[in-house]
């Protein structure tokens, strides 16, 4: 008997991918798709659903991560598998405290998701030992430290140094300080640019609910 798979993913390519993966296995079947994380507590409650494959950002802004621990409470049995393709730091952190079985980055291959697939359904909780090193640069993130992440994720979110430092707690010099080391380890010659290569390669830096340092 084919474990029932629910998909919450609102990019097209993204959802038709891992339908495909789904289809593709004997172990597993197609219970659905939606593409809005608020509608899948509802769903699990009036299909079989097995497992669920959740994504992080969803359409309408709606988080995944917040979805899939309403579903653990809900429905302890169904599985959850959270998957994402953006590198934010607080992420993995967050799903295990919802609750999620395991956790999975798009950019794997299909039989990595099926692995994750098959020893989640196992019993297994699989999770990263850590998120995907990304370039920026001359360096890359596992370069940077935490104060120097933080502060690029301020600035990212912000309209001028007065608003990131006030989103940190510190002062508009301790921003300036930090973003300084972090141009001159990636060799981008202003913030501007810096923001610009963060965009492109899909980036979130860190959970911004930690203390600056």
């Amino acid at each position: 008997m084919a474990y029932k798979v629910l998909i919450v993913e609102d990019q097209k390519m993204a959802r038709d991918n891992m339908t495909y993966i789904v289809n593709l296995s004997e172990s597993y079947e197609l219970a659905g798709t939606l593409a809005n994380a608020a509608s899948a507590e509802i769903f699990c409650g009036g299909h079989a659903v097995d497992l669920v494959l959740m994504d992080v950002c969803t359409e309408h802004d709606e988080n995944g991560i917040d979805a899939a621990g309403h579903i653990k409470k809900s429905y302890p049995s169904i599985k959850v598998i959270v998957v994402t393709s953006m590198v934010e730091y607080g992420f993995l952190d967050r799903a295990r405290e919802a609750g999620a079985d395991s956790f999975w980055y798009k950019d794997g291959d299909e039989e990595s998701l099926i692995e994750v697939m098959d020893r989640t359904m196992a019993g297994e909780s699989v999770y990263p030992e850590r998120t995907p090193e990304v370039r920026l640069g001359l360096t890359t993130s596992y370069e940077l430290s935490d104060a120097e992440l933080r502060t690029i994720r301020a600035i990212m979110e912000s309209a001028n140094y007065e608003e990131a430092a006030e989103k940190l707690g510190c002062s508009e010099r301790n921003v300036r300080f930090h973003l300084n080391n972090v141009l001159d380890k990636t060799g981008y010659r202003n913030r501007f640019e810096l923001c610009m290569a963060i965009a492109q390669k899909n980036l979130i830096i860190v959970n911004p609910d930690k203390n600056f340092q």
